[in-house]
């Protein structure tokens, strides 16, 4: 078993169930440890509690205790609910064959909670919008920070999660297109699906060979490979090919130096993760 652990973040979101059911899946392709983390942002605490600014002239001592007191009642409900959802996530995780999952609950913000912990994190397991989020269609700020803090594997989750039969590789060319593709011929869990090598663009004769590299890679790790190059947009074009073609699961490198460099960097990443229709698996 590797040292490192499958680290899934779980809140009150009605995307916590797939980012505990898809770190499972990833606990057991990887033979990795699993451990659960509920995060209590004094941020949003302090937001939704601290009212001492409106206490105008003449006011009595004893409401600024109360106040304290209501904030202190807060915190203890908010760290209750945070146990009972880590207790939850637990349980499903050992329904599903995993002996002993680990859960922490830590205080503060998210990316700081998982820059701390991030040496030990193979994996990182995530829903695409979090519990205050809110009822649009836009991503939580807390989910780009963490994309853009820490540089360990993230897997973005949506509302559901099953085991990826169809796996779309996006390639670049770059040197962190190789080395994903490197990774994926090496990691167990992309094994046993077939995987669509796609490149968006006009490729010249360096591209295409070294898509025929890609493709011969990942050929001689056992995968079945379908290649495919696109034209267009690269994120409609991505998001068009994963619609027709029945993928259900993106993969891509975080960073490159080419249009897919482009649009996951800058406000893009959001957009491309937001209409993502299935999880998205971000590699360094």
């Amino acid at each position: 078993m590797n040292d490192r652990t499958i680290v899934a973040c779980i809140d009150g979101s009605s995307y916590a169930a797939a980012a505990c059911d898809a770190a499972v899946w990833a606990a057991a392709k990887l033979d990795s440890a699993l451990s659960f983390v509920h995060v209590i942002s004094r941020r949003k605490h302090a937001a939704a509690t601290d009212v001492s600014g409106r206490i105008g002239l003449g006011t009595r001592e004893h409401l600024l205790n109360e106040l304290a007191e209501l904030d202190g009642a807060r915190a203890k409900l908010a760290r209750e609910r945070g146990t009972d959802m880590l207790s939850a996530a637990a349980e499903r995780a050992r329904e599903a064959g995993i002996a002993e999952p680990q859960c922490r609950q830590r205080n503060g913000e998210l990316v700081d909670a998982i820059t701390a912990i991030e040496a030990e994190i193979r994996l990182m397991v995530i829903g695409k919008r979090g519990e205050s989020a809110g009822d649009d269609d836009h991503l939580g700020s807390n989910l780009e920070r963490v994309i853009r803090g820490v540089s360990c594997p993230i897997l973005i989750t949506t509302e559901t999660f099953s085991a990826p039969q169809r796996v779309l590789i996006a390639f670049d060319g770059s040197a962190t297109g190789q080395n994903l593709i490197q990774r994926a011929a090496a990691s167990p869990l992309l094994g046993e699906v077939a995987a669509h090598l796609v490149y968006v663009g006009e490729p010249d004769d360096r591209r295409r060979a070294q898509i025929d590299e890609a493709e011969a890679t990942l050929r001689q790790a056992g995968a079945d490979v379908t290649t495919a190059v696109v034209t267009g947009e690269v994120e409609s074009a991505l998001h068009t090919y994963q619609r027709e073609n029945g993928c259900d699961l993106m993969v891509m490198g975080a960073y490159g130096h080419s249009r897919i460099r482009h649009m996951l960097v800058g406000s893009t990443t959001t957009d491309m993760i937001r209409r993502a229709e299935v999880p998205v698996l971000i590699t360094r």
